[in-house]
C-alpha cells in the first residue's frame, strides 16, 4: 500500500501518522512545499513576541521524529498535477525537476492561503512586500520575513489590518516587543466571532495595553510614506463615520482570514462545496476515486449547522486522522465541529463554542441568549477573577446551543468552554449542565462551577420570559 499525502501541516501529518500506526508496512510519502513539516502555525505570534525562544520549538515533531515514524518526507517539493486515472502525482522536486509519484491512495491536505483583501498596494506591479515592511502571515516563510523586518529595520510602529484571532495575537506580540500598534477592523468591533458585548471587553483589554483600536474601518491602500513622515508607510482608510483617515507606520501586517487552497484538487475534477472548499463525505472521501482530502482545504461538517467552512487546527488534526485510517480501508467518520475556539489577549482570554443568537435563529432554532457573571473560584480565596458569560439555548427544548466566555487568562477559560463544547456535542440541555459532577476546591472553583451558575441564570431568565 503506497499512500501519498500532499501537505505537511496538521491534516497531512496526522493522516500519515495514523496510517503508519495502523499499518507499519504502509509506504507513506508526504509532499511538503517548504522545509517545515509539522510546524505549529498557531504558535507563530508567540515566537514573534519572544515568548517562544526559537523557531524550531514550533515544530510539533522534528524531521527526524517524522522519519522515525516511517514516513518519507519530500521537502521543498511542489505538487503540480493529479492524474486520477493513472493514480500518479506530478511534482516539482527540490532540485527543480518534475517527477511522477505513483499512489494507491492520495490524501489532499493543501490547507489554506491568506485572504488578500482589495487593498491598494498589496497586488500589481508596484505592490509592496516584506522588503517594504508589508506582510501577510501564514507560513514559516512569512514568519521569517516578519522577523527580518523586526530585527533589521527596528520598526517603532505597526498597523495590523484585521482583528480576528491572529490579528489580536499579533497585536499582543508586537506590543510586547515594544511597538506602538494600531489595529484596524472592517467590522463593527474586534473579534467579530463573539457578541459585541464581549468584543467590547476585548477592545478594552487592547486599549489598556496601548493598542489603538479602529473598528468599523475599511483599509483602502498602503503606500510608501513621504519623506519626513513619522513612519515608512502610510495606511489610508475610511473610518466608521465615512471620513477618510490615515495612519503612519513602519510596518503593516495584513491578517484578514484565509481561503481554502483547492486549485490542485479542482483541476483534477474534485467537486467544491461551501466557500469553494473541497467537498468530502464524513469519511473525508472526495468524488475522485482513491482520493481523500482533509484540513483547511475542505468543507467542515458542523454538528448544528451541517456543511460549512471553518478552518481550525483542531479540526484539521481530526480530519487528517480519519483520512489516514480510511485510506487503509477503514470506515471512520469525522463526527463534526462546533467551532470551539479560544484566544489570549494580553492578560485576558475569550472563547466560544456552538452558535451565537443570530446564528441559531438562522439555523431554525428559537434562541434565547442570557448574559451573566461568576467568579472563577471562591472570592474569599485571593486572586479570584470574574468570568463574563453569554449562554445561548433553544427556548422550546432547552437545548444548549452555544456559549461565549471572557475572563482572566488564569481563570481556565479554555477548559470551561470545553465543558460547554462537550455538552453541546452530546445534545445536552442547559439545565443538564447543573447535573454535571464537576470538581471543586476553593482556590480553583466553587461548589457550583462558573458555567453551571451561568446555566442557572439562563434557566431563571427563560422562566421569567415564560410567565
Amino acid at each position: 500500500m503506497h499512500l501519498v499525502m500532499i501537505g505537511g501541516s496538521d491534516a497531512g501529518i496526522s493522516a500519515a501518522l495514523r496510517a503508519r500506526e495502523l499499518n507499519p508496512a504502509a509506504d507513506v510519502t508526504v509532499v511538503v512545499a517548504d522545509a517545515y513539516p509539522n510546524f505549529s502555525i498557531c504558535g507563530i505570534p508567540y515566537y514573534i513576541s519572544g515568548e517562544v525562544a526559537h523557531w524550531r520549538n514550533l515544530a510539533h515533531r522534528s524531521i527526524a521524529d517524522l522519519e522515525a515514524a516511517g514516513m518519507w518526507l519530500r521537502l521543498n517539493t511542489t505538487a503540480r498535477r493529479i492524474d486520477v486515472a493513472a493514480r500518479k502525482l506530478a511534482v516539482t522536486s527540490a532540485t527543480g525537476g518534475e517527477e511522477l509519484l505513483g499512489y494507491d491512495k492520495l490524501i489532499v491536505a493543501t490547507g489554506a492561503v491568506p485572504a488578500r483583501p482589495p487593498i491598494g498596494g498589496l497586488d500589481g506591479p508596484d505592490a509592496l512586500g516584506p522588503g517594504d515592511g508589508v506582510h501577510l502571515l501564514h507560513s514559516m516563510g512569512d514568519t521569517f520575513a516578519v522577523m527580518r523586518t523586526l530585527e533589521h529595520a527596528a520598526p517603532a510602529s505597526a498597523v495590523i489590518v484585521g482583528a480576528g484571532y491572529i490579528g489580536l495575537e499579533m497585536a499582543d506580540a508586537l506590543t510586547v516587543r515594544g511597538l506602538a500598534v494600531t489595529q484596524m477592523e472592517q467590522l463593527a468591533d474586534v473579534l467579530p466571532t463573539v457578541d459585541p458585548q464581549l468584543g467590547a471587553l476585548v477592545r478594552a483589554e487592547l486599549q489598556s495595553h496601548g493598542v489603538e483600536v479602529l473598528a468599523g474601518t475599511t483599509v483602502r491602500a498602503i503606500t510608501r510614506a513621504a519623506p519626513g513622515q513619522a513612519g515608512k508607510l502610510e495606511v489610508q482608510a475610511t473610518a466608521a463615520d465615512g471620513t477618510a483617515m490615515t495612519r503612519a507606520a513602519d510596518m503593516v501586517l495584513v491578517v484578514t482570514g484565509v481561503r481554502p487552497d483547492t486549485a490542485l484538487a479542482a483541476e483534477a475534477g474534485a467537486i467544491l462545496g461551501v466557500k469553494s472548499a473541497i467537498a468530502v463525505d464524513p469519511g473525508m472521501r472526495t468524488n475522485l476515486p482513491d482520493v481523500f482530502a482533509a484540513g483547511d482545504c475542505v468543507i467542515t461538517h458542523h454538528r448544528l449547522l451541517g456543511q460549512t467552512y471553518l478552518p481550525l487546527g483542531t479540526t484539521a488534526h481530526k480530519q487528517g486522522r480519519v483520512a489516514g485510517e480510511n485510506a487503509l480501508g477503514g470506515n471512520r467518520q469525522f463526527t463534526g465541529s462546533l467551532g470551539t475556539q479560544v484566544v489570549k489577549i494580553f492578560n485576558q482570554a475569550a472563547a466560544r463554542t456552538g452558535l451565537r443568537d443570530h446564528e441559531a435563529a438562522a439555523a431554525g432554532f428559537d434562541p434565547v441568549t442570557v448574559a451573566s457573571r461568576a467568579d472563577d473560584h471562591k472570592s474569599y480565596y485571593p486572586g479570584s477573577h470574574p468570568i463574563a458569560m453569554r449562554i445561548t439555548g433553544d427556548r422550546a427544548t432547552g437545548r444548549l446551543l452555544g456559549m461565549q466566555l471572557f475572563g482572566h487568562r488564569n481563570a481556565e477559560i479554555a477548559k470551561r468552554i470545553d465543558i460547554a463544547a462537550t455538552a453541546i456535542f452530546n445534545s445536552m440541555t442547559v439545565a443538564a449542565i447543573s447535573d454535571l459532577d464537576l470538581s471543586y476546591t476553593p482556590p480553583l472553583g466553587s461548589p457550583w462551577e462558573a458555567v453551571q451558575m451561568g446555566a442557572q441564570a439562563w434557566d431563571r431568565e427563560v422562566l421569567r420570559l415564560s410567565t
